[in-house]
């Protein structure tokens, strides 16, 4: 990182499906400027009249899929999120941590809140200096604050989302001008 200190920056100002897909426009366009970008995004499964849109999360390096969906809600619960494919997904990115530059997180939500999900990845990432990029449910925004003080708000717009991670990341020689 180019200062030397840690940032999360959080998009806002989008559903879940375009965060997700301009989170992944982003990897994309980080990884093709030679960046190492590690992390998941979310994909929704399309199920018609769910109040949870949980399906998987893919793996930005790889491309494999963890499910994160459950057909049946648990009891007191009408959200079908699977908390195990979650943290499974957790584990493909703190696996991928070490070398990275960048790494992106689908969201900051109910589980991430009770420092479970993909939480450790958060708290990894942020600990080794690695900037994170990511979203928020506006139910869990305090708790996303209380946990990343420091973080950033940007608003959903691939262009600022970009000069953000520029400015945090050590481009390599050859790309930097492009």
């Amino acid at each position: 990182m180019r200062d030397g200190s840690s940032s999360i920056a959080v998009v806002k100002g989008a559903n879940g499906q375009d965060v997700q897909a301009l989170l992944a426009a982003v990897a994309a366009d980080g990884r093709s400027a030679g960046v190492s970008v590690v992390g998941v995004i979310a994909e929704e499964h399309g199920l018609p009249e769910r109040t949870c849109s949980a399906g998987s999360l893919r793996d930005i390096v790889s491309g494999s899929l963890c499910s994160i969906y459950l057909e049946s809600t648990p009891v007191g619960t009408s959200c079908h999120l699977d908390a195990r494919g979650v943290e499974a997904a957790c584990s493909l990115v703190l696996d991928q941590l070490e070398g990275s530059d960048l790494v992106v997180l689908s969201k900051f939500g109910k589980l991430e809140a009770m420092r479970k999900g993909l939480f450790a990845a958060f708290e990894a990432a942020l600990a080794a200096g690695k900037p994170v990029l990511t979203a928020v449910s506006g139910k869990h925004l305090e708790a996303l604050r209380a946990f990343a003080p420091q973080a950033v708000f940007i608003e959903a717009d691939a262009a600022a989302l970009r000069q953000w991670w520029r400015s945090r990341v050590d481009l390599p020689l050859q790309k930097a001008e492009h």
